[in-house]
């Protein structure tokens, strides 16, 4: 997918990239497939916010993502490649033979017309999805289940694919994007090949006013703020942050401190991702 450079109309213009958009093929979503989507602001399910700096943005409507892939052996035809609002891939909408229709992440290479399958049996081909313990060691996968039946979690956004390293036992090694290499059960399900728009990590922006389309508000450096409000605030003139190592807004360490507190699953990952 190549990126469009515009005209510079203005200084923000000048700066901004963007999609061409010319592998869409249907701009209006499935209607059967939409459900509304309430504006969250960072917020979680008590009302506090977890996540800063969000708020406003365009309004959107949610896509019903079939991660689980789990109409087993029945073929679906690719009728259409669209734009979703809510993830940085494109999703392909598929047609049963049973005339269900589904959303799915549509992959590299994937185009309208192909066919595509998902079960134990089905061929290694982009688009297919099958158990860890069918595909072929050394290929690229993507939508990846971590529990057998709950659907893909890893893997997820565009240009990203892992790669099926080895099968050891009753569990597959598979080396994520962030060359993190971690152990999977051979029941879990997978999608072959490498996740489209693999183009998007280059856009530009171009100017403030994309990021708040997108729903992301400004974010102010710890350093410009007073003592009170940050840790690394105060002093005359533009000092530096005067205490070991820099520090949250709410004092905790941060920029390389270690904040995984999951012992159930340390056994899994044979790599970490970091070198530390």
């Amino acid at each position: 997918m190549p990126i469009r450079e515009y005209k510079p109309t203005s200084p923000g213009r000048r700066g901004g990239t963007g999609s061409t958009f010319e592998e869409i093929t249907k701009w209006s979503p499935e209607k059967s497939l939409v459900r509304p989507l309430k504006s969250k602001a960072g917020r979680n399910n008590q009302g506090r916010i977890t996540i800063r700096h969000r708020g406003g943005g365009a309004k959107r409507m949610y896509r019903v993502i079939d991660f689980k892939r789990d109409k087993r052996d029945m073929s679906g035809e690719v009728i259409a490649i669209e734009y979703d609002p809510n993830r940085s891939s494109r999703i392909a909408l598929i047609q049963y033979t049973d005339s269900e229709r589904r959303y799915i992440l549509a992959p590299i290479g994937l185009k309208v017309g192909d066919k595509i399958i998902a079960g134990e049996k089905a061929d290694i081909k982009v688009g297919h999805c099958m158990p860890l313990k069918s595909i072929p060691t050394g290929t690229s996968i993507h939508n990846i289940e971590m529990s057998i039946g709950k659907g893909g979690q890893l893997v997820r956004s565009a240009g990203a694919v892992a790669q099926l390293m080895a099968k050891e036992g009753d569990y597959a090694l598979i080396r994520m994007p962030s060359s993190e290499l971690r152990k999977i059960r051979l029941e879990c399900y997978a999608t072959i090949g490498q996740i489209g728009n693999a183009d998007h990590q280059h856009i530009k922006l171009g100017k403030a006013g994309r990021k708040r389309h997108m729903g992301i508000r400004p974010t102010v450096r710890g350093s410009a703020m007073t003592p009170r409000d940050h840790p690394h605030g105060g002093g005359e003139g533009r000092s530096p942050i005067g205490m070991p190592g820099p520090k949250t807004p709410w004092g905790k360490p941060t920029l390389g401190y270690r904040t995984r507190n999951n012992k159930r699953t340390n056994n899994m990952i044979v790599k970490r991702r970091n070198k530390k």
